[in-house]
């Protein structure tokens, strides 16, 4: 396919995920005036960090009188997925140059990571496959600023937004990209590990469950899968 081609596609494949985000980036738009921002503050939040969670974390922390120090650790610790998916990637993206690998990286997320590691498993031997990660990218991107600007604008409007329950969209849409990638056994493991395990550090302060929970995943999906490559030798040098 053609460079435009790949943009395209990567624009139409994120789609059915944003319907899910735009809920939550409104109902940010909306906490983050209620939390005493302005708007300008906000969109300045969504255009320059884009973390959906870290950004509903961080406000809740502002408006509970927490220290800078605290925020920036919190939010950190909740965005450390985001080096898992970037070291993931980063096989199909290191013959890129700079100017190409520090935007896709800013603007990677959960939904752009679902369809573009979806894009790069398929073996076609397209050389433009980072083009339809920048169209998923930077579709998701304008999206969010743009629900974002909605909850600011509603926020005024309608003040108790946030008690509609629009934020049970966030919580189908991760579970409709956790769900078809989970192929394997280990990959089940992993994933009802990491469940088991979030429901247990459920109350541990600063959001450092996800820690435990990403590590928990981590180990019994690589432990497995040795296991799994170690009896596939077995067997083959039996």
């Amino acid at each position: 396919m053609s460079r435009s081609q790949e943009f395209a596609h990567g624009c139409r494949d994120i789609l059915p995920l944003i319907l899910g985000a735009i809920p939550f980036g409104v109902i940010f738009g909306t906490l983050a005036v209620a939390a005493g921002l302005s708007g300008w503050q906000t969109m300045g939040m969504s255009s320059l960090v884009f973390a959906g969670s870290a950004q509903f974390i961080a406000v809740t922390l502002i408006t509970g009188g927490v220290g800078a120090a605290v925020v920036l650790l919190t939010t950190f610790v909740v965005n450390l997925r985001h080096a898992l998916y970037s070291a993931a990637l980063q096989p199909f993206v290191r013959h890129l140059p700079g100017r190409w690998r520090v935007p896709l990286a800013f603007w990677l997320t959960d939904e752009a990571f679902a369809v573009v590691q979806n894009r790069y498993a398929r073996d076609d031997g397209s050389p433009y496959k980072h083009w339809f990660f920048l169209g998923a990218a930077l579709t998701m991107y304008i999206s969010w600023q743009l629900a974002t600007l909605a909850g600011v604008a509603f926020g005024r409007a309608v003040p108790d937004l946030a008690s509609w329950g629009l934020d049970f969209a966030m919580i189908a849409t991760f579970i409709g990209i956790a769900v078809p990638m989970m192929r394997t056994r280990p990959q089940v493991a992993s994933a009802l590990v990491a469940g088991a395990v979030a429901l247990l550090t459920w109350d541990l302060p600063y959001k450092l469950g996800l820690l435990a929970v990403a590590m928990a995943g981590i180990v019994v999906g690589v432990w497995l899968e040795r296991r799994a490559e170690a009896a596939a030798r077995l067997e083959g040098a039996l």
